[in-house]
């Protein structure tokens, strides 16, 4: 499995990503993006953190809503805001461990 990190990838279990950066997409199209305030333990609902342009925002998956997200590099020792792990499942995090992730 090759993980991009400048690729965007579709996400399902919406509870895992509480105050991680997320795209919301319906019919394919970018609606919002945001930091994620909250969301159901069964991803039928999650809400976005009020910002500068937009207010908190309720989306839900029923009404066709998705959930994409980045990797994000960051500075320091933590490169990443979220494992490949928690994003993308045991999978990639064993993977990752084993070192045969090719970058």
């Amino acid at each position: 499995m090759t993980l991009n990190r400048a690729t965007p990838r579709k996400h399902g279990d919406w509870s895992l990503l509480i105050n991680a950066r997320v795209e919301v997409r319906q019919n394919g199209q970018v609606i919002r993006t945001g930091f994620v305030e909250d969301a159901m333990p069964d991803s039928s609902v999650l809400w976005l953190a009020a910002d500068a342009a937009h207010p908190r925002q309720m989306f839900e998956a029923a009404q066709g809503h998705q959930v994409w997200v980045t990797l994000q590099e960051l500075s320091g020792d933590l490169n990443y805001r979220m494992t490949a792990t928690r994003i993308f499942g045991n999978s990639a995090g064993r993977e990752l461990q084993n070192g045969s992730v090719k970058h």
